[in-house]
């Protein structure tokens, strides 16, 4: 599989998109007045605990406050007290320890494990009542995990991890781990010796993971990405220190902007071309390469034409398509894509796919096919939280069996984590999909202003009885108007002339006052006034 990078620069937004073999498979949106959270790092304020939700409230200077729950909080150690006389002899001392580690902790808002000659056992988070460990006006180190979604908050986390192009660094934890996406399992125990061994000679406290990128990456690699990563925490340290007698919130760590963060986290070894339309950004991503990512360095073109980098790889055309509701399969069927507030649904139609030898046949084709548009689908709107497909009904077992492979098998080159159920008795598959960002309908639209987001308006036969029934309620209230003057959209004043005369005519005789009409085009169909002469 090729794959191309497209970054394409104006004044107003930075957008890349990721081209698997010449179609558009991903699409990521930055708008300069609005940057993304995700991966900032903050000192905060917490304004609010909330006991009954286990959560609290955190000031981080955005326009809402930020959303904290215990499970995103770093684990607690607690020492087992020792029954034999020999821990009771040492317990003055491991005192002294534990305050001395807990003072360096609080310094930087992290809970570190404690090293003591006492065995640890590790308390789940879960366990330990917020309110004994937050309080309203407290300080804490915090990282934004999910940005602000909708009406909510962002999402924040006390465990912050720095990512750098092969690893991710875990101050507050002593684990090393390896992507899932290794797969070798002699590659991975490489890995896992290696990143020991670096972290004992440059005496790195924390945990790291390696991250895909790291696979058969040479040792010298992997140290230069300790090192810089080292170097960050320091700097963060020291930040932390310099604002600490600040009373506001404060960010204290800022992501790379989306051109750079494409390059750390996007290119890889089937990444043939990084395209740049624009000639600053072209150096910038081109020094920032050759400094992390040095193997992506001649791979890295500078476009110049006239004609848009996204018309040229009809990258508008798909990202329009995008937004709609339906999605056309190649044989002739169809997906119909309705995102809620609780959930996603994907319905399969075959649409004008008649197949050749039976039903179930059809209906089986015509599934296989939807799961690869459903994949690609899911990435590209960037849908996430509860998904429901609802696949065709399918009788044989074997086809349920393949659908649900080919789903799976499409969703591996899914960057965010996914979990997938079995297909039901109604054909219906439930899914969740990680979701850290607005979805692409939600960072380029808006609800309806005429249907408030419902997806659909009142008939204009609606609206006229509407207005029978106003016309009639202001007679009672009112005695002296001689006329009333309907005021309303085209479509309403046509039926109320033509098919609703007759119900017009008995009405002003039944009230004896005249009935006039006047159109007004700024108005919605849903929109009228009765106007009192």
């Amino acid at each position: 599989m090729s794959e191309e990078l497209l970054i394409n620069i104006s004044p107003m937004e930075s957008r890349v998109a990721v081209l698997d073999n010449g179609i558009l498979g991903e699409i990521y949106i930055e708008r300069h007045h609005k940057l993304g959270l995700v991966g900032n790092i903050y000192l905060g304020t917490v304004v609010r605990v909330l006991p009954g939700m286990q959560a609290a409230f955190v000031d981080i200077g955005q326009s809402r406050t930020a959303f904290l729950h215990v499970n995103d909080m770093q684990r607690e150690p607690r020492p087992v007290v020792e029954k034999n006389k020999a821990a009771k002899a040492t317990k003055h001392e491991i005192n002294e320890d534990d305050a001395t580690t807990n003072a360096a902790a609080d310094s930087l808002a992290v809970t570190p494990p404690i090293v003591s000659a006492q065995s640890t056992e590790i308390v789940p988070a879960s366990k330990t009542l917020i309110q004994h460990r937050l309080h309203e006006s407290q300080r804490i180190l915090v990282q934004v995990t999910k940005d602000q979604l909708g009406s909510k908050g962002a999402r924040l986390t006390t465990n912050i991890s720095l990512p750098s192009r092969y690893l991710v660094y875990l101050p507050s934890s002593d684990h090393i781990g390896i992507s899932q996406r290794i797969d070798g399992e002699e590659e991975r125990s490489r890995l896992k010796t290696e990143l020991s061994s670096l972290m004992q000679t440059v005496n790195l406290k924390g945990g790291l993971i390696a991250r895909t990128a790291a696979e058969r990456v040479p040792v010298d690699k992997l140290e230069e990405d300790i090192y810089y990563l080292l170097q960050l925490w320091r700097t963060i340290c020291a930040r932390r220190q310099e604002i600490n007698h600040h009373q506001s919130s404060e960010l204290i760590y800022q992501e790379l902007s989306l051109p750079l963060r494409s390059i750390r986290d996007l290119v890889h070894a089937d990444t043939e071309k990084v395209i740049i339309d624009n000639t600053q950004i072209y150096e910038q991503v081109r020094y920032f390469a050759k400094e992390f990512v040095p193997f992506v360095y001649d791979r890295i073109v500078h476009y110049t034409a006239e004609q848009s980098l996204f018309d040229v790889h009809r990258v508008e055309d798909d990202l329009r398509d995008a937004l709609k509701r339906r999605v056309d399969l190649k044989s002739g069927g169809y997906l119909i894509i309705d995102q809620t507030e609780a959930m996603t649904t994907i319905d399969v139609n075959t649409g004008s796919f008649v197949g050749g030898r039976s039903l179930e046949d059809t209906v089986y084709k015509t599934n296989l096919e939807a799961t690869h548009a459903i994949a690609r689908q899911l990435r590209l709107r960037n849908l996430g939280g509860i998904i429901i497909l609802d696949f065709i009904d399918m009788l044989e077992q074997q086809h349920k069996d393949d659908v649900l492979e080919s789903l799976q098998a499409q969703l591996t080159q899914d960057y965010a984590k996914t979990k997938i159920t079995q297909v039901s008795e109604l054909g219906l598959v439930e899914m969740t999909r990680k979701r850290t960002r607005e979805s692409l309908g939600q960072q380029l639209c808006e609800p309806c202003s005429t249907c408030q987001g419902r997806g659909f308006v009142k008939t204009a036969e609606t609206v006229c009885f509407e207005i029978f029934r106003e016309i009639m309620r202001c007679a009672r209230t009112y005695n002296s108007p001689k006329k009333f003057t309907v005021v309303a959209h085209a479509a309403v004043i046509d039926l109320l002339l033509t098919t609703e005369s007759d119900t017009v005519a008995d009405l002003e005789y039944l009230l004896g006052r005249v009935i006039t009409f006047d159109v007004e085009n700024l108005y919605t169909q849903e929109q009228y006034d009765i106007v009192l002469d």
